[in-house]
C-alpha cells in the first residue's frame, strides 16, 4: 500500500529505503530494550510496551486514512495466471506465427490495451488467439478459461522474465542464514564481557548487524544515492543496488573466514581444543566487523530487491510482489538448514565443540557459493530489460 502512493519508480525506491530503515530500527529496539525489560523487570511490562506501540501505530495509520491513495481490488491475480496457462495448453497445437493483430483478443472497453503481443515466449500468445468458437463468446465470461486478453498474457511473460533474477536471492539469503547461526556459535566461545558486571548475550550480538543495516540504509538514501546522481546524472537502479550488496556480502564472508582462522589460532595457542565450554581469550567484538559488513550489504540488496519486484511485477501482482521477498528469505533460510546438515554429515567441520572444528572452511564454502551465485546474477542482469523506461533516470 505504501509504494502505491507514488507514481515515480524512484520515489517508490526511496519509500522502500525508509520502510526498511524503520523496520530495522524497530528490531534493534526490540532486541535490546524490550528484551532487557523482560529479563530484568518483567514480561508483563515488556508485552505492555509492545501493545502500546502497536496501538500508537494503528492510531497514526488511521489518522492519515483520508490522505491515502486507495487502490481498488481487482480479483485474484493468480487466477489470471492459471487461465493463461490453461488457455495456452488448450490451443497448444495452434500456431501464432502467421497471426495478425486482429486475430488476438484485447478485451472489452475503451481503456483496453490494444498493443499486440510480443514475440518472446510466443507459445503463450495462443491463449489470446481468437478462434471461431471464441468469437461468439467474445467479451463474456463463458470463455474465460479458453480465451485470455493480450494484457494477461504479457503479464505472465513479465513474471517469467523476472523470475531468474528473483531466484538469485535464494543463494544470497542461504549463506546469510548460515552466517547468522555460526556467528552466534562463535560468540558463545568468546569473551563477551562489557565491563565488570555485564556480559552481552550471545544471541544479542546480531544487533550489530541490524544497527549496521539501519545506518547504511540512511546513508545510502541521504548521501550515496544523491552523490551518485550528481556524478552520473542518473539514479542508482535496483539491479545495481543488489549487485553492490552481493559484492559486499562476499567481502563479509571472507572477513568471517579470516576472523575465525584467528580465533582458532588463539584456541590452539591456549590449548582449548579439548575443553568444551571454555571461553577463548579473544573479544567477541571481533565479530562486529563481519556483522557490520553483512548489515551494509543488506542495506543495499534488501531494499533493492523489494523495489525491483514492486516496479517490475505486473500491476495485477503489485500487492504480491513485496511478499515474494519474504518467500525468498524463507526459502533461503530453509536451505541454510539443509546445507548446514549436509556439511555436518559429510565433513568434520561442525562438531559439537567448534573449537575442534573448522568453521573457517564453512565460511570459505559460503564464499564460493556467493561468488558462483554472483556470476549467475550478473548473467541474469545482463539479459534483463526494465519494463518501466523511467527506472535509472
Amino acid at each position: 500500500m505504501g509504494a502505491d502512493q507514488f507514481n515515480d519508480p524512484n520515489h517508490q525506491g526511496i519509500f522502500f529505503n525508509w520502510y526498511f530503515l524503520d523496520l530495522y530500527v524497530a528490531n534493534i529496539f526490540s532486541f535490546t530494550a524490550i528484551i532487557y525489560i523482560q529479563d530484568n523487570v518483567g514480561w508483563g511490562l515488556g508485552f505492555g510496551i509492545c501493545c502500546i506501540a502497536i496501538g500508537v501505530g494503528l492510531v497514526v495509520f488511521l489518522l492519515g486514512k483520508r490522505f491515502y491513495k486507495k487502490v481498488k481490488p481487482k480479483g485474484s491475480p493468480f487466477l489470471s495466471i492459471a487461465r493463461v496457462l490453461v488457455a495456452a495448453f488448450w490451443k497448444r497445437k495452434m500456431s501464432s506465427a502467421a497471426s495478425t493483430e486482429d486475430d488476438y483478443y484485447y478485451g472489452a472497453g475503451e481503456l483496453t490495451d490494444s498493443a499486440p503481443p510480443t514475440k518472446s515466449f510466443r507459445f503463450l500468445n495462443c491463449a489470446a488467439l481468437k478462434i471461431e468458437e471464441d468469437k461468439q463468446f467474445e467479451g463474456s465470461n463463458g470463455n474465460s478459461w479458453r480465451l485470455c486478453t493480450v494484457r494477461e498474457v504479457e503479464d505472465l511473460k513479465t513474471l517469467i522474465k523476472i523470475m531468474p533474477l528473483w531466484s538469485t536471492g535464494i543463494f544470497l539469503f542461504t549463506p546469510i542464514g548460515i552466517f547468522s547461526s555460526l556467528t552466534v556459535l562463535q560468540a558463545l566461545t568468546m569473551d563477551r564481557d562489557l565491563g565488570p558486571h555485564f556480559k552481552i548475550p550471545a544471541a544479542s550480538i546480531i544487533v550489530f548487524n541490524l544497527l549496521a543495516t539501519a545506518i547504511s540504509i540512511f546513508i545510502i538514501d541521504r548521501f550515496i544515492l544523491l552523490k551518485y546522481k550528481k556524478l552520473t546524472g542518473r539514479t542508482l537502479t535496483p539491479i545495481k543496488q543488489i549487485g553492490i550488496g552481493h559484492i559486499i556480502n562476499i567481502i563479509a564472508l571472507i572477513a568471517s573466514a579470516l576472523i575465525e582462522r584467528k580465533r582458532l589460532g588463539v584456541v590452539r595457542a591456549h590449548s582449548f581444543m579439548n575443553q568444551p565450554g571454555s571461553v577463548v581469550p579473544m573479544s567477541a567484538f571481533w565479530l562486529v566487523a563481519q556483522l557490520s559488513l553483512i548489515g551494509i550489504a543488506e542495506g543495499f540488496h534488501f531494499p533493492g530487491q523489494v523495489s525491483l519486484c514492486y516496479q517490475e511485477f505486473p500491476k495485477s501482482l503489485r500487492s504480491t510482489s513485496t511478499a515474494m521477498i519474504s518467500l525468498l528469505i524463507g526459502i533461503g533460510y530453509y536451505l541454510s538448514t539443509a546445507v548446514t546438515d549436509l556439511v555436518d554429515r559429510t565433513t568434520n567441520w561442525l562438531p559439537d565443540d567448534i573449537n575442534q572444528g573448522r568453521l573457517d572452511n564453512v565460511f570459505w564454502m559460503l564464499v564460493v557459493i556467493c561468488v558462483v551465485n554472483f556470476g549467475y546474477f550478473i548473467t541474469c542482469a545482463k539479459f534483463f530489460v526494465y519494463q518501466n523506461q523511467n527506472v535509472g533516470k
